[in-house]
């Protein structure tokens, strides 16, 4: 069971480095993965924050190119240099606010397995998708742009974001989290962590589920006790 802590645009390089000492040392990851996505110039602070301790660093995109004339993108192979583990690939945000789509989606996830980091690819609908009865169409077509790309990669993880339930304090129910869940895992069995305003108190529920095999988590994995929190409830689970 993988637990990852998204920042999005938070925590400078000290802050990164404070905080990950505080988690490594907070965080029990017996049984379970645990890992931080920081901006990428807190990369190497959170590195050094989480040195000797099995908590991840993951960096939140990547590039499909090694190299090229793509201002403000980072390649796989720069990340692999900094040493992290992985990376997130088509976050909602990434689709909304920077024009990601299946296709780069998939193009980013084919460069960043290829290079040797984890990916967490992420999918899902947005609230008028969903009040359209569209949610098993539109994570079908996601989720088949990411399969036909790299198949049950070993390194492949996939989150699923109700993108309505993204910062809102709206959260999928335990129903709704397993049924999308198993539509994503009839299309590509990989494990497929639930996104979308987790927190310690609403994880143990969801991360029962047969089909939920982790969590994204946002603003809750901005505090050593949340995050830590929901680790613990991994841990229980797991």
């Amino acid at each position: 069971m993988l637990i990852a802590g998204n920042w999005k645009l938070f925590k400078g390089p000290r802050e990164a480095r404070e905080f990950c000492g505080a988690l490594a040392a907070a965080v029990d990851t017996s049984g379970i993965e645990v890992a931080v996505c920081p901006p990428f110039v807190s990369l190497a602070a959170a590195l050094e924050g989480v040195r000797g301790s099995a908590v991840q660093v993951f960096a939140q995109s990547v590039h499909w190119a090694e190299t090229g004339a793509f201002t403000g993108e980072v390649s796989a192979a720069m990340l692999a240099e900094v040493g992290v583990a992985g990376a997130i690939v088509g976050h909602s945000e990434r689709r909304q606010y920077f024009g990601e789509t299946d296709e780069t989606v998939a193009r980013r996830s084919e460069a960043a397995l290829a290079a040797g980091l984890r990916v967490i690819a992420c999918v899902g609908e947005t609230l008028a998708e969903r009040d359209g009865s569209r949610v098993e169409e539109v994570l079908r077509r996601q989720t088949a742009a990411i399969a036909d790309a790299v198949g049950p990669h070993a390194n492949l993880v996939v989150a699923y974001e109700p993108v309505w339930a993204i910062g809102t304090g709206r959260t999928a129910s335990p129903e709704q989290a397993q049924e999308a869940h198993a539509i994503i895992r009839d299309i590509l069995d990989v494990p497929i962590l639930y996104g979308g305003s987790v927190k310690a108190e609403n994880a143990p529920v969801l991360l029962a589920q047969p089909d939920v095999d982790g969590a994204l988590v946002g603003g809750a994995a901005l505090e050593v006790t949340s995050f830590a929190g929901i680790c613990a409830a991994a841990r229980a689970v797991a």
